[in-house]
């Protein structure tokens, strides 16, 4: 089985759970994302589960396994340790799947997966700032989304039969993350057609994901590092630069106040290798309640831009770090339109707090912000440039994402570095197209290249540049690459008889212009009298 092989088929036993949940009347409803996610992602855990014992003991499989003693089986699970969700005997879909035709069948469905859920607690559960945990399954799955009871066994049944008629093998696990990052965007793509929504649970595209990876992690070759979003949706930023550094050398810290979003973050690391980061997702309002104190190496965000924090604004300046961590200060509540508060201002400071003495940072703003003349905008600017803490800023096209005509760009922050600001305009690149009867700006590949080695290498005319921070302040601290564009005058040779046409030939235009400019004003100056003369025919209103 090719690559592309395996794509088409694990995308079909997504399309084919959906297909289920859509006969069964679920389509839309609130927690059909639940039972395709949870299904397939117990399908994953069985078969990695299999896949895994098969590395320990070449001659293991199902039926091998069945036959295990309880000793035996407890040292295969030790054997496995963290590098699969531990499973019982019972648990394992070929166990479950001769069993369909039991007259409580979802019931057994659902005590499978909460069984799951109980063995696994320690190491697979999100954590919440008020210290609970969210389970990885549902307690009871198909019977709490099947309202209608006389459909759940039929469902139940449906789900076991699709996830027993495929294998993942041996190809797909070492797919790696190009392949599993594809099949979680499809997986969840219909759950976020509100993009950009009250939360910020929307996708980050691919392309800015990708950019973010390449230039803030570079040349380095880092080791056993942590790496952290404070506003990590379903973590799409952090599992391309956690795949760029390499997952084994990252450790993943998240926080994100959307439940939805920190269980598909934990989806996403369970997918591309990174169960060991679980326990570090935490499920809470980051500004209030921020649960890593800990400095970090590299920092990537795509925050909120708006959101209404008018209910817990007060409480902002009573935090034992308020004046370090917000130093520019806290966005004021408009007086209307609450929904359109800059709370990616409190993000942005929470960021620079957050890293260590000499950690990167890449966060998504809103493009006015690197020209803002006053404010809390300029105050982060200084602070940034006066410290030597910007690497670099890439304006980015207009409509990049598909569901805010919002323009935006990236801001690079390194505190180690002493060298030359890059900035990069890619406000003209990529491609517009329909998403949904949106518009959407997609760059290409050759083009998020040309981004990532402007920003890398020497600049490019009238595409980036690079600065002394001292330039930058003189420009009153503005990162629009365009402002500090050199103007170009393009010289030519011609002759002396060529100048004087084209002088000639300029002289006509400009008489004709005049010609055309004194008849207007005569003709304005006519209009005019006419009104004054015939003043009592006129009302003015």
């Amino acid at each position: 089985m090719n690559s592309i092989d395996y794509t088409n088929t694990v995308k079909k036993l997504v399309d084919d759970i959906k297909a289920i949940s859509t006969n069964a009347g679920l389509g839309g409803e609130a927690g059909e994302y639940n039972l395709v996610t949870e299904t397939f992602l117990y399908k994953f855990l069985n078969d990695k589960f299999l896949y895994e014992a098969k590395k320990v003991d070449s001659n293991y499989n199902f039926e091998t396994i069945s036959q295990l003693s309880d000793e035996d089986y407890t040292y295969l699970l030790q054997d496995i340790g963290i590098k699969a969700a531990h499973l019982k005997k019972e648990h394992l879909i070929e166990s479950v799947h001769p069993k369909q035709n039991e007259k409580d069948f979802a019931k057994t469905f659902d005590e499978t997966l909460n069984d799951i859920s109980v063995l696994n607690n320690d190491i697979f559960s999100v954590h919440t700032a008020e210290n609970s945990d969210i389970r990885l399954f549902d307690e009871h799955l198909i019977n709490d989304i099947v309202r209608d009871s006389s459909k759940r066994n039929s469902v139940a049944k449906q789900i076991i039969n699709k996830l027993a008629s495929i294998k993942f093998d041996e190809a797909i696990f070492s797919a790696g993350f190009d392949f599993f990052s594809t099949i979680f965007e499809y997986m969840i793509k219909d759950y976020n057609k509100d993009g950009g929504g009250k939360y910020a649970e929307y996708y980050t595209p691919h392309a800015i994901a990708r950019v973010m990876a390449e230039i803030l992690v570079g040349d380095d070759q880092p080791k056993s590092v942590s790496v952290y979003d404070p506003s990590a949706g379903s973590g799409t930023l952090l599992m391309n630069i956690a795949s760029r550094i390499g997952t084994d050398k990252a450790s993943v810290y998240s926080q994100d106040i959307s439940q939805k979003s920190s269980n598909l973050l934990r989806m996403n690391l369970i997918l591309n290798g990174l169960t060991h980061s679980i326990s570090q997702i935490v499920q809470g309002n980051t500004i209030l309640e921020n649960l890593h104190s800990e400095k970090m190496d590299y920092i990537v965000s795509n925050p909120p831009f708006k959101l209404d924090f008018s209910d817990w604004q007060d409480q902002i300046g009573s935090l034992p770090e308020y004046s370090e961590r917000f130093f520019a200060g806290v966005p004021n509540v408009p007086k209307s339109a609450k929904d359109k508060m800059a709370i990616y201002l409190l993000f942005v400071q929470h960021i620079i707090w957050s890293l260590n003495e000499t950690g990167k940072a890449a966060v998504v703003v809103p493009t006015g912000f690197i020209t803002a003349q006053a404010g809390i905008e300029k105050k982060i600017r200084q602070k940034l440039i006066d410290n030597k803490w910007l690497k670099g800023v890439v304006s980015m096209p207009s409509n990049i994402f598909a569901t805010t005509g919002t323009n935006v760009s990236i801001i690079f922050i390194d505190k180690a570095n002493k060298d030359k600001v890059t900035l990069v305009d890619a406000s003209k690149l990529g491609t517009k197209i329909k998403d949904g009867g949106l518009q959407k700006t997609l760059l290409s590949s050759d083009e998020e290249e040309r981004i990532i080695n402007a920003f890398n290498n020497e600049a490019q005319e009238d595409f980036s540049v690079k600065l002394d921070y001292d330039e930058i302040k003189e420009k009153n601290y503005s990162l629009a690459a365009g402002q500090y564009f050199e103007l170009q005058i393009e010289y030519m040779e011609i002759t002396e008889e060529e100048f004087q046409r084209k002088m000639s030939e300029s002289m006509n235009t400009l008489e004709a212009l005049f010609f055309e400019g004194e008849k207007l004003n005569q003709e304005i100056i006519e209009n005019f009298n006419k009104f004054i003369l015939d003043k009592d025919v006129y009302t003015l209103k």
